[in-house]
């Protein structure tokens, strides 16, 4: 079987920066995995090779693929893998209902325009998303009358319209108050259980769901580690990972990262 996701040796340099370093790992279809790490480690750049706003600096000597496929287009990409990105989230907030937000992602807008055609497929796809993420009592309300927390499951709604195999969350939990974290948190482990691949991309320990059994971190464009997370996620590795002094907790399947006093 095809990986997700491969990266073979690949380096990506932005600006005078490399932002990547020979970075090499995998991702197999179902799977759910949190890629971990601080500000500036490389984690948005990773996301920009995958929807090819980067390329690797050598690509005679580096792949990225998906699927097995080494090229491929944004359309091509959204049948397979959902990205929800705060840039996304943002560019979604506007004064639209949330159905028609949703219905907006089988024409790469957002909102419907007089040349798009609604189809019934496209009508019923809509009603599952919409009921999947337990927004449809707000779905004639606009984008920008709901909480941050709803708005978000919207965009979720909108980037499964596709039936993708996974969904790539970039700081899922980013700017949200802790009502707003726990709606989150609970629609990604609705989403893993139901079959979809999850990649969470944070530097927030909370965002790593129960069902995500695997961290990847990233440390100055470079795999740091990549494991299973009871091995990875404790007080030295963190310390170590984000330079500063810390204390790990877990309760519930959840980890925690306290400053140290």
């Amino acid at each position: 079987m095809p990986k997700l996701i491969e990266f073979d040796n690949v380096s990506i340099q932005r600006e005078s920066t490399m932002a990547l370093r020979n970075v090499s790992f995998f991702i197999d279809e179902g799977e759910h995995v949190a890629i971990l790490g601080p500000n500036g480690c490389g984690k948005s750049t990773l996301i920009k090779a995958i929807t090819r706003e980067c390329y690797p600096r050598f690509p005679e000597e580096s792949r990225v693929r998906m699927w097995g496929e080494q090229i491929w287009t944004l359309f091509d990409l959204r049948a397979k893998l959902g990205i929800v990105t705060n840039d996304l989230v943002a560019y979604c907030t506007q004064p639209y209902p949330i159905r028609e937000t949703v219905l907006s992602a089988f024409f790469g807008s957002v909102g419907i325009w007089p040349n798009h055609h609604v189809t019934p497929l496209m009508e019923a796809r809509a009603d599952e998303v919409i009921d999947f993420f337990e927004i449809s009592h707000l779905q004639d309300r606009l984008m920008t009358e709901v909480s941050s927390g709803e708005a978000r499951r919207a965009v979720f709604a909108r980037a499964l319209a596709h039936n993708p195999k996974a969904l790539l969350l970039d700081e899922p939990s980013n700017s949200l108050d802790i009502r707003a974290q726990l709606e989150v948190r609970d629609a990604v482990r609705k989403l893993a259980s139901s079959g979809v691949s999850v990649i969470v991309v944070t530097h927030y320990l909370p965002d790593i769901i129960p069902e995500i059994h695997r961290v990847v971190s990233l440390k100055k464009g470079q795999i740091y580690f990549d494991g299973p997370k009871e091995k990875l996620l404790t007080s030295e590795r963190m310390q170590e990972l984000f330079e500063v002094p810390v204390q790990v907790e877990e309760s519930g399947g959840y980890y925690r990262l306290t400053l140290e006093s």
